[in-house]
């Protein structure tokens, strides 16, 4: 997704994938295993800047790039508290940030104590690896956990709250190592079996809570200083207040609406701030923007096979396939109304996207 904006910017870029035939085969200059320090160093070297789309990049290799003279951004020791999310709440809590009540555990009795201490529910997570609702289970009896603990080891699981919200929220910005930020409008997100389903941009009724939102995505972006577009996921609380709950540094699904929606679209902002360049305007070019994710996609086909009949009906709607094949569950791609009425602009979106379900 970052092909468009360097196109018409001049950037040229380069992509490693992890294998033929990925989704970024547009762009694939080189294929070849992230995890392998040697591979991912011969990549670097025909690059100015090396940036990722994913946290899961071992912090041997990028220590071995930064070691070797190359610009890696965000760095290593703020991407880190990304990939681990033990790490990460670790350094919420060391800056302030308000986050669930949470604990590292390591048995089953642990476990047990933290049920006792939390109303007899919580919520276990993996440290590393869980996206889209993987690696997160909500427990009631602490032997529940028993399968991930004999597999975690001296690293244990991050257990948490259950926490009681109103709904899902998430504020985006991006900085760049000068400092300057910039920032998206808060947004609604609904999830569905854990992954996202819709996105709603500006999120209704944010008001008070919108600033206080942005605020505290400004400060962990440059507490932790990121550089690049930084994801901070959120829980309105049941009381009004905020909570964060994950944090991505990179683009992030809940900002796929910017790329039709926005001024500057997080794929180019988050280009212009790997290149240390000024951020462009993160503004809304409409009142409203909904964008409902496509998952699973058609039965036996892609996206693309459906254009036809969907362009026809919503000629007003832009569509996005991620060139990947139909599966149960998978984002295989989203859609996004943009519109003056919050109501008419989420049916147009819904029955747009109806067009790739089965």
């Amino acid at each position: 997704m970052m092909v468009g904006p360097a196109v018409e910017l001049g950037v040229g870029i380069r992509v490693l994938a992890e294998a033929e035939g990925s989704s970024a085969a547009i762009a694939t200059t080189a294929v070849g295993d992230y995890q392998d320090a040697a591979t991912v160093l011969a990549f670097a070297r025909d690059v100015d800047v090396v940036t990722f789309d994913h946290e899961h990049v071992p912090h041997e290799v990028l220590a071995a790039l930064v070691d070797a003279g190359h610009a890696v951004h965000p760095r290593p020791d703020a991407l880190a508290v990304a990939q681990n999310k033990i790490v990460m709440r670790q350094r919420l809590t060391a800056i302030g940030a308000p986050v669930p009540e949470w604990a590292v555990v390591l048995d089953a009795a642990g476990l047990g104590d933290f049920l006792v201490g939390h109303g007899g529910r919580a919520v276990i997570k993996t440290p590393r690896g869980g996206y889209d609702g993987k690696g997160v289970r909500v427990v009631r009896e602490a032997h529940e956990a028993d399968d991930w603990l004999a597999v975690a080891g001296d690293d244990g699981l991050l257990v948490e709250e259950l926490v009681e919200f109103r709904r899902e929220l998430a504020q985006l910005v991006a900085r760049r190592p000068t400092g300057e930020v910039r920032a998206w409008p808060l947004v609604e997100t609904v999830q569905r079996d854990g992954v996202c389903a819709e996105v709603t941009a500006p999120a209704p009724g944010g008001g008070a809570l919108a600033d206080q939102a942005q605020a505290l995505a400004e400060r962990i972006a440059a507490q932790l200083d990121v550089t690049g577009v930084l994801a901070v996921e959120l829980f309105e609380t049941s009381n009004g207040g905020l909570l964060v709950n994950e944090l991505a540094m990179r683009p992030h699904n809940t900002g796929h609406w910017s790329i039709d929606g926005a001024i500057t679209g997080q794929f180019e902002q988050h280009l212009r701030a790997v290149l240390d360049l000024p951020l462009g305007d993160p503004a809304p070019v409409s009142p409203w923007s909904v964008m409902v994710n496509i998952l699973g996609g058609p039965v036996g086909g892609t996206m693309p096979d459906r254009y036809p009949a969907a362009m026809e009906a919503h000629p007003e709607v832009k569509f996005h396939s991620y060139g990947k094949q139909s599966r149960p569950g998978r984002k295989v791609g989203h859609v996004t109304a943009t519109g003056a009425d919050l109501d008419e602009t989420i049916a147009r979106a819904r029955a747009a996207a109806g067009f790739f379900q089965d």
